[in-house]
């Protein structure tokens, strides 16, 4: 007998493949088994129809065969029974499959065609709003540069778009003059063809206390030098300064400078004289003062030299400096005449004036001279009452000026004109151009006729002479 221990030494031996201490679950072979099973109930659910062809019934019966002997494996016609059924149920999934395809596609383009005739309408809907809203801002711009031509006005923009760089708009005062050149050539050429423009050489009539005479326009001095230009009677302005650069760039482009068009609308001739060889140096020549100095205390002045700027041109005379001046200022609600009230201080009292021109004597003037001499330095305290009037005689050849409150009568205006024309003349009335009214109640105040600011009258000759 065989010892347990020798047992134990002995090879192992594995177990048969069909014996009963087997479990089915590890075979290999039913693995096949089931996967026909399962494409036989596929076939079934799929179908539902009983088996046509006597493939069918062979393989029902190799089935039942099959079933009955569990142990053997599929045979070759029955893997090709299993692989055909397969494929005809793949191909009608794949006919299904391609008939809905083609019906979502319909479908898709379907709504793919309505989705852009709803985006066109949509387009369209919004162009048909915009041109109705330009249209509607266009009559609206029509409309008010019809009414402001109806008044002689043009709508020329705000000064709050001139914050609207981005628009593009030229602004002559912000714009600068990029990559500037100084073409001497250029800009006689421009100005020589401006001056035809401005009338260079054509005479106009121009009224004078005698009559009327031919004159000519005065023509505006401009030096060009190798490092800048002096116009007028300076200062000098040299070319790396961006106002001269507007200024030259303004006359290359064949336009009047834009500095100069506020004060000579209608242009004015330029007479240049051409240093474009010469440079501009500014000299300041200390001179040694002919005298001795006195300050305004008392004291000597240390320093008793004088700084004196060599400048081109020539000195202005009176009528020069009153054309560079204002006609008229307003302050305090009043109409100052500045170049008439400028022109009779230069001039002195009335002895020097001109026979055209007379300054008649009246209570408000010697009142208006007596506060001069008592305020000097704040001027006269009256001067808020009084009116300037000017009178033109019945021919025009004399103009009276008269200073007079504005509570004195027409009468006193009367008696002043008669006082210095003489009682010997005819009867006259005292008009207004615009408004055209004549002035005949000799008790009306200034004020009450509203000749409250300063104001021109004319002399008529009167039918029926005023009574005295």
């Amino acid at each position: 007998m065989s010892s347990p221990l020798s047992m134990l030494k002995k090879t192992r031996r594995s177990p048969l493949q069909g014996s009963l201490g087997g479990k089915p679950d590890e075979q290999k072979v039913p693995f096949r088994r089931n996967l026909l099973k399962e494409l036989q109930a596929e076939l079934a659910d799929a179908n539902n129809e009983p088996p046509k062809n006597p493939v069918d019934n062979t393989a029902s019966t190799s089935k039942s065969k099959t079933q009955l002997k569990k142990g053997a494996p599929p045979s070759d016609f029955e893997l090709m029974s299993a692989m055909m059924q397969r494929l005809t149920l793949l191909e009608k999934t794949v006919k299904v499959q391609a008939q809905e395809l083609k019906q979502k596609n319909k479908k898709i383009s379907s709504l793919e065609e309505k989705l852009n005739l709803l985006k066109d309408s949509e387009d369209t809907c919004e162009q048909r709003d915009v041109k109705k809203r330009c249209r509607q801002l266009q009559h609206q711009v029509c409309e008010m540069e019809s009414f402001l031509n109806d008044y002689g006005l043009i709508w020329v923009g705000d000064e709050s778009e001139t914050h609207n760089s981005e628009r593009g708009l030229w602004q002559p005062a912000t714009s600068e003059v990029k990559n500037f050149h100084m073409n001497f050539d250029l800009v006689l050429q421009r100005i020589r063809e401006l001056n035809i423009l401005a009338g260079e050489g054509e005479s106009f009539i121009q009224s004078t206390s005698t009559g009327a005479q031919l004159a000519k326009k005065d023509s505006i001095q401009l030096r060009f030098y190798s490092n800048g230009i002096v116009m007028f009677d300076g200062p000098f302005r040299s070319y790396q300064e961006q106002s001269t650069q507007q200024f030259i760039q303004d006359l290359m482009d064949g336009y009047f400078p834009t500095e100069l068009q506020d004060r000579f609308p209608e242009g004015v001739p330029f007479q240049v004289h051409d240093r474009r060889d010469e440079e501009f140096v500014s000299r300041a020549e200390w001179s040694k003062f002919p005298g001795e100095g006195q300050a305004v205390l008392g004291t000597k002045d240390e320093s008793s030299n004088v700084v004196s700027f060599n400048s081109p041109g020539k000195r202005l005379g009176m009528d020069q400096i009153l054309k560079k001046l204002p006609r008229v200022v307003v302050k305090a609600g009043r109409v100052i005449d500045v170049r008439d009230s400028l022109r009779t201080v230069l001039q002195g009292p009335s002895n020097t004036q001109s026979t055209s021109v007379i300054l008649v004597d009246t209570q408000a003037l010697q009142a208006m001279r007596e506060g001069l001499q008592i305020f000097g330095d704040d001027g006269p305290l009256s001067a808020h009452n009084v009116v300037t009037v000017k009178v033109k005689s019945e021919d025009g050849s004399h103009t009276y000026i008269l200073k007079m409150s504005s509570s004195e009568t027409i009468g006193d205006l009367r008696q002043y004109l008669d006082k210095h024309r003489g009682a010997h003349l005819n009867g006259y009335d005292i008009i207004s151009a615009y408004p055209q009214c004549c002035y005949n109640e000799d008790s009306h105040t200034l004020q009450s006729c509203g000749l409250t600011t300063n104001a021109t009258l004319l002399l008529r000759k009167s039918r029926h002479p005023h009574p005295q």
